[in-house]
């Protein structure tokens, strides 16, 4: 077996990529230890954001912080044993959350999730995978007035700056289109443009099978014995050493530990997240973001799911649902929820980087290694149209948009 690429992670963004690249002609293997989108890629809303123009800053309102360092709500929670080691990369991401650096920032990760649903388009046609998806949008629903008319303003600033399509709702309006809904709430930001995935995990193994449809090959492999080999590079899989000129590290929150062992240093973190389905009631018709309460409900094939927001923790420590548990109390709250399907929630890892934006390009210090990782919340959202831009990269071809923002360099 001597393909032309090792994709190392079979999520999303590394599904996305070893398919773009098969497309192209490439020979490619897709290495992994579990089956396509089982990992993190599984755990999300299943939602293709394309209104998500602007990424999730660190929070810089003086009542908020206090809640969260006191871990009063929902949306975060913190390991305090973990902070020292994280202090360096949340610093940067605070310090590019604020002014005219995060402006740009915003600008430059929009041209990407812009065009999330138009590129998952064409792999979801090509991956018959149209019956996992719906085109109507999800809700943002606020219970004080004061919530809903700040994000209808920075709804109408988003129409105005990106052209983000949306339809603000009063609380009776919300209720008619909710009837399982308990309480009356303030209103609703119905963003209409993006479109919700029934298994996200299932979209990932569609997008895989065409992979392999069209010549590629997925192999059961260590990713972290990935070495540099003559002129290309070397991975012990289930069939032995498998060597390729070029290998992609793909590995979402597992890329840093892989990328330090060969020299690399970057503000890379990880935020965790939790999720838990229920089935046997009404749940709501649509994708539901509890906004002032940080967590997120939506119609999926097992059930309702509802997931949390962001836990600060070392990726392999021991699993502290109690975010989940408030967004379950929170929930109850708006709907008449049955019990979970499952005896635990499940728990996944985000990977984030210091300046809020994706890492897609070629490694500047190994030839041939090339990085596709970093996407925040929105590696879901992103994943086909930023494997496009790492193929055409590679390619040496015109890109969707300008790379220059999201190369591996522009770390020190």
């Amino acid at each position: 077996m001597k393909p032309d690429v090792l994709v190392l992670g079979a999520g999303m963004i590394g599904t996305c990529t070893a398919l773009q690249l098969a497309l192209r002609g490439h020979s490619v293997v897709l290495l992994d230890r579990r089956e396509p989108g089982r990992e993190t890629s599984y755990g999300n809303a299943g939602l293709i954001q394309c209104e998500a123009v602007e990424p999730y800053p660190f929070p810089q309102d003086p009542a908020m912080l206090l809640r969260v360092a006191l871990k009063r709500g929902a949306d975060v929670n913190y390991h305090l044993g973990a902070m020292p080691s994280l202090a360096s990369p949340l610093g940067q991401y605070w310090a590019n959350s604020r002014g005219e650096r995060y402006q740009q920032i915003a600008i430059e990760y929009g041209r990407l999730s812009s065009r999330s649903v138009t590129e998952h388009a064409h792999l979801i046609d090509m991956a018959g995978a149209s019956d996992l998806v719906r085109r109507d949008g999800y809700r943002m629903v606020f219970r004080t007035q004061a919530g809903l008319e700040e994000a209808v303003r920075n709804a109408e600033r988003l129409h105005s700056e990106a052209g983000v399509n949306f339809r603000a709702m009063t609380g009776e309006q919300l209720a008619a289109a909710e009837p399982a809904l308990r309480q009356r709430l303030a209103g609703a930001v119905h963003w209409t443009d993006p479109w919700s995935v029934a298994d996200p995990g299932e979209l990932v193994q569609r997008y895989a099978d065409a992979f392999v449809q069209r010549g590629g090959s997925i192999v059961h492999a260590d990713a972290m014995s990935l070495r540099a080999s003559g002129a290309g590079w070397q991975v012990q899989s289930e069939h032995g050493p498998i060597e390729a000129a070029r290998a992609v590290v793909a590995l979402g929150p597992w890329s840093d530990q892989l990328i330090r062992r060969l020299g690399y240093r970057l503000p890379l973190f990880v935020k965790r997240g939790y999720h838990r389905h229920y089935t046997g009631g009404r749940g709501p018709d649509l994708a539901m973001f509890d906004a002032e309460r940080g967590y997120v409900m939506v119609p999926m094939k097992r059930g309702v799911r509802i997931t949390t927001g962001a836990e600060f923790a070392r990726l392999d420590a021991p699993s502290t649902p109690v975010q989940m548990a408030r967004a379950e109390a929170l929930a109850r709250e708006l709907m008449d929820l049955p019990e979970p399907v499952e005896a635990t929630p499940w728990r996944g890892a985000r990977p984030c980087t210091g300046d809020l934006k994706p890492v897609i390009g070629p490694a500047h210090r190994h030839p041939g290694l090339w990085f596709h990782f970093g996407h925040g919340h929105q590696g879901f959202t992103m994943g086909a149209v930023s494997a496009r831009l790492l193929a055409e990269q590679m390619d040496g071809d015109t890109c969707i948009v300008d790379p220059s923002p999201y190369l591996p360099q522009r770390f020190p």
